[in-house]
């Protein structure tokens, strides 16, 4: 079967963003790979439907991004200059803005947002219910996809080497969080409902499959490449890799139907959200506060604080308290390292600017401009 680019999840949006660069003669073109210096890209040409091309980035989008975040990423749509010679580059000109977005703050120190995938319909989570079930890194994942714009789906994996109540309170607990997420206890080993996973890999739909090492991601991925899962037979030619094992992020077209991001297992969970997403996903801890004496209570020794006797009532989890302490912690800090940035940057235009300005004319006017205005 010839696969097209609606296969590949283009859609009225990205038609509408690319018509400027259909009339320079460049091509729409989806991001697979990223190798750092070069990328991978799928092209709509060719007998097998799509051609997979190394393509560079042109240094006036690399400029142009004021962010590493800004850069293409696995997942993106590009407008691609392709070479006319043999040995020359296929070049991206431009990337077209996203519909979604999956992202965490870069691991380390940094304050740098780093994309895992764009343009994902679901974000795929797999965890199990021994060590690695842990909700308050669930709420660190459920806060981050709900950023995105993504349906959020958990997968409990290694269910057969668990007790039947392990997984079912697991799940349950995971549900409580976040009552719109899909989650399923599954078994790639045993088979167990791996059928629950159909219906997300449809026809130009993106899935973005996530978790820690460990966790029996790579075996899944293994499954749905391969012959013994029955409504998937294999990969497109193009993409085939046959059995998978990841070490690098990588765009998987499905030829029965949907698109694969799978990612290496995430050792670090770091937030890059926004206040307004925090709160929905701690709505139930928010109304409890409204009920405190003080309107500023910070929730911890505050006399009439409410949510500190929910706790002692037992009727809010010390656990989820904390975990929502520590995600409002981290979003603060995380927000005076950017504010620490900008200001980094502005003082690099200044710097910028000044050095462009070859007579003191036109130095003091610029410096007129940047002076900030009371």
């Amino acid at each position: 079967m010839k696969l097209n680019l609606t296969d590949l999840g283009w859609n009225d949006f990205f038609e509408r963003q690319f018509a400027p660069y259909r009339e320079q003669g460049w091509k729409p073109a989806r991001l697979i790979r990223d190798n750092k210096i070069s990328y991978g890209a799928l092209l709509e040409d060719g007998a097998n439907g799509f051609d997979e091309l190394d393509v560079v980035l042109s240094g006036k989008v690399y400029h142009d991004c004021q962010t590493d975040a800004e850069l293409p990423a696995v997942g993106d749509w590009v407008a691609l200059e392709v070479a006319r010679e043999q040995r020359g580059e296929n070049v991206i000109r431009a990337r077209l803005p996203r519909q979604t977005c999956f992202s965490r703050r870069a691991s380390g120190l940094s304050a740098e947002e780093q994309v895992i995938a764009a343009n994902v319909s679901t974000v795929m989570v797999v965890t199990e219910a021994g060590p690695d079930h842990s909700p308050r890194r669930m709420e660190r994942y459920f806060a981050l996809i709900a950023r995105s714009g993504a349906k959020a789906v958990v997968l409990i994996n290694k269910a057969d080497l668990f007790d039947e109540e392990d997984n079912q309170s697991a799940a349950e607990e995971l549900r409580v969080l976040n009552p719109d997420a899909d989650v399923h206890i599954i078994s790639v080993r045993r088979r167990k409902n791996l059928k629950a996973l159909k219906p997300y890999f449809k026809r130009g739909e993106t899935v973005a499959l996530i978790g820690s090492s460990g966790v029996g991601k790579s075996a899944l991925v293994n499954l749905i490449l391969g012959e013994d899962w029955q409504w998937v037979d294999e990969v497109n030619e193009v993409t085939g890799k046959g059995r998978h094992t990841t070490t690098a992020r990588e765009l998987l077209v499905l030829e029965k139907g949907g698109i694969l991001i799978d990612n290496p297992g995430i050792k670090e969970v770091q937030m890059w959200t926004d206040e307004t997403t925090l709160r929905e996903r701690f709505a139930d801890i928010d109304q409890i506060a409204l009920q405190c004496r003080f309107g500023d209570c910070k929730h911890g020794t505050d006399t009439g604080c409410a949510i500190r006797a929910a706790v002692e009532a037992g009727t809010l989890g010390a656990d989820r308290y904390e975990g929502y302490l520590k995600l409002e912690e981290e979003i603060a800090k995380l927000r005076k390292q950017r504010k620490k940035r900008q200001m980094t940057v502005e003082r690099r235009n200044k710097r910028d600017h000044k050095i462009k300005a070859r007579n003191k004319v036109d130095r003091e006017d610029i410096e007129r401009d940047l002076k900030p205005r009371a």
